[in-house]
């Protein structure tokens, strides 16, 4: 009886999946109803991701005592975010994005319950095993864009990513501009007012996974390579359609290139912008301020610059991307210290460039893979994103304690320029 019951699912299944090949209208409205539960999901994710951004550094400096070790909380959760874009990539590949996603928000709650702990036992080494494990909701975030584009056609690709990361900006704008608030809560039960926002991250991530593990069904990847497989079958003649992608080893280069050049500049100067203002004698709200301003900027524009890479191609807007990114370097380097309003041009001009270069980065890895290898690739690429952003964050408060924050952001602004000549290579190579 069991048995039958199986095969009487499975055949279920099978049909559900079959019903999309020949329905463009039932296509639609799958693409339409996940990009609106992905971005259901973004709204936490984003809330949950901007409490390692704004307080985790200050966490860190207050434990250790010191500067030079300032960004090491952004190295370990962005480090943990590249092994947790592996396993997210690896999940999805084979289960769907549904799994894959799930999990991956519900790692990220266990580890921002892991850095509440550490901040009440007063313990670094909890601390930064907590942040490894917290990393897995970043790379969730970040993963998630890609979702959308399942999908979607090569006109609507951008399109389609930067509609997901639009949603992230409430959550993530809420989280910085939440940060008093939270400190206050937590000093009322207790716990040291900087693990605040790690209250509420816990919460997000863990509500961003459930919305996606009860709610993303069908399956958009599965959709998708069942849609693909189908048009790769012989018709009646003993001919194979041709597939819609195909592998472009150069696109992925090119697209991973950008991706990770923004993210080193963007981590390096965002890690130790709250440590600068702090010297200058900011208060935490400050803080939350700039970088609510500064997230916005990552997310905010996504919906303009996603139609403007599908209109405007994928280099241009990555060659926009490394001149908004210099801008911001100098800004930051030369704005006085006590400046608000500089500081804010800066880091959202630091958020807008990075989201140009993600969403062009993006659409780039997208075009250059099939539903066969996407997540795999896609969750590859995501581990290299993370490296990059575990090494700028690492560095960056070796830099400004050796050198200064001046020097930093020019390093940053200059290391952006190398989007040019990569762009440049892409055109010449024909991606």
């Amino acid at each position: 009886m069991a048995d039958k019951d199986s095969v009487k699912a499975i055949d279920v299944h099978t049909a559900s999946l079959q019903s999309y090949i020949n329905s463009p209208e039932k296509q639609k409205s799958l693409y339409k109803r996940t990009l609106f539960v992905v971005s259901i999901s973004q709204i936490f994710g984003g809330a949950g991701l901007a409490a390692g951004v704004t307080v985790g550094a200050l966490i860190a400096q207050q434990m250790l005592g010191t500067d030079a070790f300032a960004g090491l909380p952004s190295a370990l959760f962005t480090l943990g975010s590249a092994g947790s874009a592996f396993i997210v990539g690896r999940l999805s590949q084979r289960y769907g994005r549904r799994t894959g996603l799930s999990a991956g928000f519900m790692i990220g709650g266990l580890g921002a319950i892991g850095v509440l702990m550490a901040a009440i036992i007063n313990s670094i080494f909890l601390l930064f095993a907590s942040l490894l494990i917290y990393g897995a909701g970043t790379a969730t975030n970040l993963q998630a864009r890609y979702a959308g584009t399942d999908l979607a056609n090569h006109k609507q690709r951008a399109t389609a990513v930067s509609m997901t990361m639009v949603f992230t900006t409430f959550g993530a704008v809420a989280g910085p501009s939440l940060v008093n608030v939270m400190g206050d809560f937590a000093l009322s039960i207790g716990v040291p007012s900087l693990a605040g926002p790690f209250i509420l991250a816990a919460a997000a991530y863990m509500l961003a996974g459930a919305v996606l593990f009860i709610m993303l069904r069908p399956d958009p990847l599965v959709i998708a390579r069942t849609i693909e497989a189908a048009n790769e079958e012989p018709d009646d003649k003993g001919h194979v359609a041709a597939a819609e992608h195909t592998e472009n080893k150069k696109g992925i280069i090119v697209g991973a290139t950008v991706m990770i050049l923004t993210q080193i500049v963007m981590v390096a100067i965002m890690t130790m912008t709250p440590v600068h203002m702090s010297h200058h004698g900011h208060s935490l709200g400050a803080v939350g301020l700039v970088i609510g301003f500064h997230i916005g900027a990552m997310y905010l524009p996504s919906l303009v610059t996603g139609a403007l890479v599908d209109k405007l191609g994928r280099t241009a807007m990555a060659i926009a991307s490394g001149t908004t990114l210099l801008l911001s370097g100098v800004i930051a380097a030369f704005a006085p210290g006590d400046s608000m309003v500089f500081l804010i041009i800066a880091l959202s001009l630091l958020g807008l460039g990075w989201n140009f270069g993600l969403i062009s980065g993006t659409a780039l890895i997208v075009d250059s893979t099939d539903t066969a290898t996407r997540a795999k690739t896609q969750g590859a690429v995501d581990v290299l994103i993370a490296l990059s952003g575990a090494a700028g964050g690492a560095l960056s408060g070796m830099i400004v304690a050796g050198s200064s924050f001046l020097a930093l952001s020019l390093t940053g602004g200059i290391l952006s320029l190398l989007l040019i000549p990569v762009v440049v290579w892409s055109r010449a190579a024909k991606v």
